[in-house]
């Protein structure tokens, strides 16, 4: 029986958790917060990419987020300076688990923190000689430092500095790329914003740049992958079993080279459609290459995946697709024997950014599990029209929620896994409920990828049956039993 509500009980849920707002409030949430229909319905569409109300506390990030945080951090052989005050870059630095070879503070920065540490008489006089200044001492202090990215951050866009200016200038000095990105954070309503205005300035400063004389049929880039806790590798596993040949990572364990060369591949694989699909349809029209969405959450997805990449290719790939998930089949049978049993029947809510929200659901479903709510912190129309088919009728779909709303829908649900970020994570173990931090695995992974799906059985087995929860009971239940408003 399945443990998803039907569209009544969701609807009503919904009108009974926004009764508290007042009438404005109350019918500006009302477009964002629906029950699911498969078939994607205008009624039922949700509302997204508008700005949060203010006032209200919910899970977004910003603009340079999007941009240093997700796209160019990654980025292993360059330095990345948050242009503004410190705070931004520390709140950023090392928080995303990019995983990334390399000697730290020779051909790897992405552990590393460089700021330009705005002061009052900074924003008061400019800061484009400090910027200048530092790009300066960067290539002295780190020579094999392939280029240098600028982070800018809002002071930046408020007071007028010329960033693109002194990157010019820089580079024609150091001789290394020096990029500016604008992303100051109050720019759009969400890190939505920040990922297009990074893909924007690699495609008009580093794309198609350089040459490269090795080619073959079956080059590929793997797009929208950020390597947290390994799954760029996990990936590139997989693809290198098909035949082909991996020739850019965009952007996790990457290098500014293969951003430069990407226009030689003969098709881009996209994890992240959110983050990345603005510079696939770049190359696309610039370049005349293809690119394929896939999803390497869980065994029903890695395969349904390989077969998609494998159609655009010859009968060699397809052959070494099939005979690679042959070799497969024995390890994914062993992660269902060991714990589907006891993951059978459980149920998820989630709330993520990016691509989770919808990629993990085929693998909880792989483990027996069901999914019965699921949003996006700063997903657009096309993020959502993607899930609609993933979910059962009546699963509910909440986009940019107020903290209130998730924990409200989590009381009435009782799901027996939330998955979310690290700012709901401390809320939903006060409220007694097992919790998996979704954004960067919660200090594990990989998640993608064939030994992947082995770590998140795992990771969702020890959250869920960990036997710490018996040994408690939040203050607001009698009996176990979970009292609602």
């Amino acid at each position: 029986m399945s443990a998803t509500p039907t569209r009544e009980q969701t609807e009503a849920m919904i009108a009974d958790v926004l009764e508290v707002y007042p009438a404005k409030a109350k019918k500006e949430r009302a477009r964002h917060l629906k029950p699911n229909d498969p078939a994607g319905s205008k009624e039922c569409a949700v509302k997204s990419n508008v700005k949060s109300r203010p006032g209200v506390m919910t899970i977004r990030g910003c603009a340079y987020a999007g941009s240093k945080g997700v796209v160019w951090g990654p980025v292993k052989d360059v330095v990345h300076i948050s242009h503004g005050p410190v705070g931004c870059g520390q709140y950023s630095w090392s928080t995303r688990r990019n995983y990334s070879r390399g000697t730290v503070g020779v051909d790897n920065f992405v552990p590393m923190q460089f700021t330009s540490d705005f002061q009052e008489r900074d924003v008061v006089f400019g800061g484009d000689k400090k910027l200048a200044k530092i790009n300066q001492e960067i290539a002295e202090l780190f020579p094999l430092a392939k280029g240098i990215s600028i982070q800018s951050e809002c002071p930046i866009g408020l007071i007028g500095d010329d960033i693109e200016a002194v990157a010019r200038q820089s580079a024609k000095e150091l001789g290394i790329p020096v990029v500016p990105v604008r992303c100051e954070g109050f720019r759009g309503v969400s890190q939505s914003l920040g990922h297009h205005i990074a893909n924007d300035s690699i495609r008009d400063w580093v794309l198609g740049t350089r040459d490269t004389t090795m080619q073959t049929p079956y080059d590929v880039a793997l797009i929208g992958d950020y390597n947290i806790g390994g799954d760029a590798w996990a990936s590139r596993k997989i693809l290198e079993d098909m035949g082909l040949r991996v020739i850019a990572q965009w952007s996790g364990d990457g290098t500014i080279n293969e951003l430069a060369t990407t226009h030689l591949a003969k098709l881009n694989v996209i994890h992240c459609y959110r983050s990345m699909n603005y510079i696939c349809r770049t190359m696309e029209e610039r370049y005349g290459i293809p690119w394929v969405e896939y999803n390497f959450f869980g065994p029903t997805k890695i395969v349904e995946s390989m077969r998609r990449i494998a159609e655009f290719f010859d009968d060699t790939i397809r052959e070494r697709t099939e005979a690679a998930i042959a070799s497969y089949q024995a390890k994914f049978d062993e992660v269902r024997e060991r714990y589907g049993k006891r993951l059978a029947g459980k149920t998820v809510m989630l709330l993520v950014g990016g691509l989770r929200p919808r990629h993990t659901i085929g693998a909880y479903e792989d483990l027996g599990m069901e999914v019965i709510g699921t949003g996006y912190e700063f997903g657009h129309g096309d993020d959502y029209t993607r899930t609609y088919p993933e979910l059962k009728e009546g699963a509910v779909l909440y986009d940019d929620p107020t903290a209130f709303e998730l924990e409200e829908f989590a009381r009435r649900l009782r799901p027996d896994l939330m998955g979310a970020g690290v700012k709901e994570k401390y809320v939903f173990h006060k409220m007694g409920m097992p919790f998996r931090q979704m954004h960067s695995w919660d200090y594990s992974g990989p998640y993608h990828g064939v030994e992947g799906f082995a770590v998140f059985a795992r990771d969702m087995d020890i959250a869920i049956n960990n036997p710490s929860w018996n040994l408690f009971q939040p203050p607001w239940t009698r009996s176990g039993e979970v009292v609602t408003p």
